[in-house]
């Protein structure tokens, strides 16, 4: 709705009117993703560079001990004559946990800042049809994520562990857990964390108005499941859409992912994204606790659990059952006439060719705008982060 109000607007300058007003009165978090969706899909702001969000809300990213280190630098601390905080790497647990050798990635910024900035520009909750329907929105779904498992599976054979294993048993413990180590500046209470074990119960969480039963979620999937091996699947007014080569992995995706753009979702459901709330609440379904939602409930946060690559092992495996039942490619489909491959290598300037390195690099990021202090200026943090040089042959 809010999003919707900020796309209708009939120029930038109401488009401005409508954030000033808006910016005091609602949720800061809700604020900047509807702002940000609206400049991404307006035709006269949509070329504008978004600020990233870790310059606007960095606890999503930051060591919450860090923060009052910033703040004394703020405070005591002319402008350029600050030093840059260094934010530490490898915090969140012990080698105890052999999960805790893939930290570097899944709590890699550049990783977590492009799967926020992905769901905006194809949102799965927006009413306005022309903000969520995107040419082969439900297929990149698939294929975007299908990438990100097959990323971090590298990186698991890289460090002695087996691939993800599929989270396809919903009444399963959940072996891994996980605690972020980061504090909420807008809630002023830490994320929640979620221990060993921990197991899928139904939510009833009135506050959140959210009421959800397991046994739900395992019905959609049954019910995708079945539409797969079928062929087809069945809109609201009953009619067959085929699962076919051409549309069929797209329509899969519109269904998987739920959206206006699926095509019955009381038949089948919101599997992927209410797969993602089950697990943000299994610390605390019924809100007993009074606790809110883990890393797992925030697109922004959410490579950073291990559980998270799981989830998404077992979607792209229902993809693939879909994929399983088309026919082979044709040689036509393969082949193109008078070009043939006779080698592939890539050469980088320095270095030997069709290698791959991973490497740590530094970079600075100014938080100012993200901290509640009054002092104002640059204040920057040193981020230690991977990087790759990409050469493969």
């Amino acid at each position: 709705m809010n999003t919707a109000i900020r796309i209708s607007m009939r120029n930038v300058e109401d488009l401005q009117s409508c954030a000033v007003f808006a910016r005091d009165r609602i949720n800061p978090y809700l604020f900047n993703y509807a702002l940000s969706v609206a400049l991404l899909h307006r035709k006269d702001t949509h070329d504008l560079d978004l600020p990233t969000i870790i310059e606007v809300f960095p606890d999503k990213y930051v060591d919450s001990k860090v923060f009052s280190q910033i703040r004394e630098e703020a405070t005591v601390v002319p402008e350029g004559m600050r030093m840059p905080i260094v934010i530490p790497k490898d915090y969140t647990a012990s080698d105890l946990d052999e999960e805790h050798r893939l930290w570097y990635f899944r709590e890699d910024i550049g990783v977590n800042l492009h799967h926020w900035h992905w769901h905006l520009v194809y949102p799965f909750d927006a009413s306005n049809r022309a903000i969520v329907d995107k040419d082969r929105r439900g297929e990149l779904f698939y294929y975007m994520h299908q990438q990100l498992v097959a990323r971090y599976n590298f990186e698991r054979f890289s460090n002695r562990l087996q691939r993800v294993k599929r989270l396809n048993n919903l009444r399963e413990p959940i072996s891994e857990g996980y605690f972020p180590k980061l504090d909420s500046l807008v809630a002023s209470r830490a994320w929640p964390g979620r221990v060993d074990s921990s197991v899928l119960k139904d939510l009833n969480r009135e506050a959140d108005q959210i009421k959800q039963d397991v046994a739900d979620l395992e019905r959609w999937i049954d019910r995708i499941y079945e539409a797969i091996h079928q062929g087809f699947v069945v809109d609201e007014s009953g009619n067959r859409i085929p699962l076919d080569e051409q549309n069929g992995i797209d329509h899969l995706g519109n269904i998987i992912e739920s959206s206006i753009l699926s095509p019955n979702r009381q038949l089948y459901g919101d599997m992927h994204n209410m797969g993602h709330v089950f697990i943000s609440y299994a610390h605390d379904p019924d809100h007993r606790h009074l606790e809110s939602f883990g890393v797992m409930g925030d697109v922004a946060t959410a490579m950073r659990d291990p559980v998270f690559y799981r989830w998404h092992s077992y979607i792209d495996d229902i993809f693939q059952e879909h994929k399983n039942k088309l026919p082979p490619y044709t040689r036509s489909q393969l082949t193109f006439d008078g070009i043939s491959i006779t080698g592939i290598t890539v050469q980088p300037e320095d270095g030997q060719p069709n290698t791959f390195q991973t490497f740590w690099q530094q970079s600075d990021v100014d938080l100012s705008r993200g901290m509640d202090f009054v002092p104002r200026g640059n204040v920057f943090a040193r981020l230690i982060a991977t990087d790759d040089v990409l050469v493969m042959g």
